[in-house]
C-alpha cells in the first residue's frame, strides 16, 4: 500500500502560532510559579488541547468570561492566551477587569475582519456575517460590532437580502470556510441589495487545503481526513472527499483507523488547519505497520 499526504495539509499559520504563544507561556509560569490559561479551547482538536493541559495549560470557560456568569478561577496576575479564532470586546475588558494578562494570539487574518466590520458600521453600513453562528471567530467578530448580522446558507441569505435591498450591505466570510459557500451567498446579495460590497477574508490556507485535497483524489483510490471532529473545517475537507467520490474517513486519531481501510493500493492522507504534525505522523506510521 503507498501512503500519499496532500501537498497541504496540518496547522495553519494562525494556529501554529497560537499554540506556540501558549507553549511559551507556560515555560514562563512553570519557571515564575504562575498560572497559564487559554480563553476556550486553544485549538478545535482535543489530543492537542490535552497536550497543553499537560503542561499546565488550562482551559477557561469562554461563555463565563463572555456573559459574567458562572465560576471561574482566580485570574489575578495569570495569562490568558486569546484563541486564534479572537475574542469579543466584552470579553477582553472582562479578562481585564479581572486582573489577568492577555496574551493574544488572534489570527491576523481575523483581526482583519474584526477591523473590517468596525469599519464598516461606522460608516452605517449593514455587516453581514457569512459562516457558522456557533463558531468562536463568528462569535468574536460579533462582539466587535452592536448590529452585524450572520448568514449561514444561500436560503437564509435570501430572506436577509430581500429585507436589506435598499441599505448598503457589506460581506465577510468567516476564514475557514469554502469559497463556493461564501460565493453563493455573495450571489444572492448582489442580485438583491442595490449596494453591497463582499470582502475577500477567507484564509488562503482553506483554499489550499481544499484544492489540495482535491488533487489527492485524483491520485488515489481512498482518504483519510484527519482532524478534530469539532473541526469545522475538517468537517468540510472530509465532505469534499465525499464529492470527489472516494471512500474516505474523518477520523482524530490513530485508534481510529480499521483494517478496511489498508485494502486501497493507494491511500491519501490531509488533515484539518487545527490537526498537530504528530497525529498525522502517528497515523501514517500506524497504517504502514497495519499492512
Amino acid at each position: 500500500m503507498q501512503i500519499i499526504r496532500a501537498r497541504v495539509l496540518g496547522m495553519c499559520m494562525g494556529v501554529r502560532r497560537a499554540e506556540e504563544l501558549a507553549r511559551e507561556a507556560a515555560t514562563k509560569a512553570f519557571q515564575e510559579g504562575s498560572r497559564v490559561y487559554t480563553y476556550g479551547p486553544l485549538i478545535h482538536n482535543p489530543q492537542a488541547v490535552a497536550d497543553l493541559e499537560s503542561l499546565g495549560v488550562h482551559v477557561l470557560d469562554a461563555k463565563a468570561i463572555e456573559t459574567g456568569t458562572g465560576e471561574l478561577p482566580d485570574l489575578k496576575n495569570a495569562a490568558v492566551v486569546i484563541r486564534a479564532h479572537g475574542a469579543s470586546l466584552a470579553a477582553l475588558s472582562r479578562l481585564h477587569e479581572l486582573g489577568a494578562s492577555i496574551i493574544d494570539a488572534t489570527c491576523p487574518r481575523v483581526i482583519k475582519s474584526q477591523r473590517l466590520a468596525r469599519h464598516y458600521e461606522k460608516l452605517g453600513w449593514q455587516v453581514v456575517l457569512v459562516g457558522d453562528p456557533h463558531h468562536g471567530e463568528i462569535a468574536g467578530i460579533l462582539g466587535h460590532t452592536s448590529n452585524a448580522l450572520v448568514v449561514d446558507s444561500p436560503k437564509m441569505a435570501l430572506q436577509m437580502a430581500e429585507k436589506l435591498k435598499d441599505h448598503p450591505c457589506a460581506l465577510i466570510a468567516q476564514t475557514t470556510i469554502r469559497q463556493e459557500d461564501y460565493d453563493a451567498v455573495i450571489e444572492v446579495f448582489q442580485a438583491h441589495v442595490k449596494n453591497m460590497a463582499a470582502e475577500k477574508t477567507i484564509c488562503p490556507a482553506t483554499r489550499e487545503r481544499q484544492r489540495a485535497l482535491i488533487d489527492l483524489c485524483g491520485q488515489v483510490d481512498a482518504m483519510l481526513i484527519v482532524g478534530g471532529k469539532n473541526s469545522e473545517n475538517t468537517k468540510r475537507l472530509y465532505a469534499s472527499a465525499i464529492e470527489c467520490g472516494v471512500p474516505a474517513w474523518h477520523i482524530e486519531t490513530a485508534s481510529e483507523l480499521k483494517t478496511e481501510m489498508v485494502k486501497f493500493a493507494r491511500i491519501g492522507i490531509t488533515a484539518g488547519a487545527s490537526t498537530p504534525d504528530f497525529i498525522v505522523d502517528e497515523i501514517q506510521e500506524t497504517l504502514s505497520n497495519m499492512v
